[in-house]
């Protein structure tokens, strides 16, 4: 029997990064063992041998790291124990890569495809599932000459139902909140089928459950003969992430990835859309940031969708989405920064200003900005800045600059001022800022200026990409 790989997608994680646990367990360690096992070829240390020197569990827990752009530890720290108990595929992830196909073998010979909906969930009306499987293949029809046709009766290429447990296929589900489908890659028998778990709510356009179209697009994509892509701005990313189905364009790794098996659609769109998005790259010298932030210790860089998390004494950046670190939080922010005195972090977009406790957002946001004092003819803030000192946040607008006492929630009197009246040399937008180690950081487009709060002095100006390590995987 010809043995097919299984592609299975996961389970929405709300808080993609959770905060670090306290310590790591002796059970946390043998479930490392056990998923390295499974989604990195762990082998069975049976060989006394192998123990000299780097172990295979170190060897394989750094593979795992660098693939979800986590500190290269070699051990089972608190980060990748946390990534570990995500719900997530079921498809091994040692291949570190962005876009991933299965194999050369594993892509259809002909670009005339058929489908069939063998049965239907009953958290949603027929007429909804049926959109959303069409519009899941369309995703792909849309990029590449491939073009699929419904059946109705007898056996088609790709084979669609929802089951629950054992459902015939020897790769059972594991009832609520765990895998939420799989999917098998081109070929003959079972090959290219996709199988959704009926023990999750499946939704069609609501983010309370798992929007059918994004998990059916995703799947499709194994059926195609794509394996998973460690860009975490892809369709094909392991982990699931809502996004508004009637808004969604296929990622740009993901087009790269499709049309790597297939070609490009030869036929013109008279209605293209929108461009595919791309995942901002950290090595961009040219790259212009939103937004910088302190965050206990960590830095936060933001850059549309996007932030890097960089922790201190580390090489390593952990890119991921906003949204699945805040799930109520806006993308291409303007401006960010941590209040110490509310414990919280804020986030900037238009007029707007979300705050948020831990994961959570704090009650009665969002507010308008004009909330903090600022005129109503501030359009935006294009930074803000947290000063430890004085206890003031600095809003930057334009070539100007407004100070409020976050203890006494006023703004200060006598602004705004000329931003290089306190910041010499500086005379040109400001796009983010922030405070570390003493020194405060002004962005202005690729460039940092630093600065001294106290004396005003300018030591240096330096690339955005000073604290913001780029990461080459």
């Amino acid at each position: 029997m010809k043995t097919f790989n299984l592609s299975i997608l996961l389970s929405l994680a709300v808080a993609v990064y959770c905060l670090p646990i306290s310590q790591v367990t002796e059970q946390d360690e043998s479930f490392a063992e056990s998923y390295l096992k499974q989604f990195f070829n762990l082998a069975e240390d049976s060989n006394p041998t192998v123990r000299r020197g780097i172990s295979p569990m170190t060897k394989k827990l750094a593979e795992m790291q660098r693939f979800f752009h986590l500190r290269v530890t070699g051990t089972p720290d608190p980060d990748t124990i946390a990534m570990m108990k995500k719900p997530r595929c079921g498809v091994p992830d040692g291949k570190i890569a962005r876009f991933s196909i299965t194999g050369s073998n594993f892509k259809w010979g002909g670009n005339s495809l058929t489908y069939r909906i063998e049965n239907y969930t009953p958290d949603m009306a027929r007429s909804e599932v049926d959109d959303s499987i069409e519009r899941a293949l369309q995703v792909w029809a849309k990029v590449t000459p491939l073009r699929f046709t419904r059946v109705y009766t007898g056996t088609a290429d790709i084979m669609i139902s929802f089951g629950r447990q054992s459902h015939g296929d020897y790769y059972p589900f594991d009832g609520p909140d765990g895998t939420l489908a799989h999917a098998f890659a081109p070929g003959p028998g079972i090959g290219g089928d996709a199988h959704f778990d009926e023990d999750e709510t499946f939704t069609f356009r609501s983010d309370e459950g798992y929007i059918l179209f994004l998990v059916a697009a995703h799947e499709f994509g194994h059926s195609l003969g794509l394996s998973h892509s460690n860009d975490p701005g892809a369709l094909m990313y392991p982990v699931y992430t809502y996004s508004n189905p009637d808004t969604f364009v296929l990622p740009r790794d993901d087009v790269n990835g499709i049309q790597s098996l297939y070609g490009p659609n030869s036929k013109k769109d008279p209605n293209p859309g929108p461009t595919s998005p791309t995942t901002p790259d950290a090595c961009d010298s040219t790259m212009v940031l939103d937004a910088v932030v302190t965050l206990r210790g960590d830095l936060f860089f933001f850059k549309d969708r996007f932030f890097w998390r960089s922790y201190p004494q580390s090489a390593q950046a952990q890119q991921s989405l906003i949204t699945n670190f805040w799930p109520n939080a806006p993308v291409n922010i303007d401006a960010a920064y941590e209040s110490q005195h509310l414990d919280r972090v804020l986030l900037f977009k238009d007029r707007r200003v979300w705050s948020f406790s831990g994961y959570d957002l704090a009650q009665g946001y969002p507010k308008s900005i004009s909330s903090f004092g600022l005129p109503k003819t501030v359009e935006k803030v294009d930074a803000a800045l947290y000063d430890v000192d004085s206890g003031k946040t600095l809003f930057f607008v334009g070539s100007n600059y407004y100070s409020y006492d976050e203890a006494k929630k006023t703004m200060d009197q006598g602004l705004p001022k000329p931003v290089d009246q306190t910041f010499s040399g500086l005379t040109s937008k400001v796009t983010a800022a922030f405070q570390y180690r003493g020194f405060t950081y002004i962005y202005s487009g690729p460039f940092m200026f630093e600065y001294s709060m106290r004396s005003g002095r300018l030591f240096r100006v330096l690339r955005n990409s000073y604290f913001l390590p780029c990461n080459n995987y």
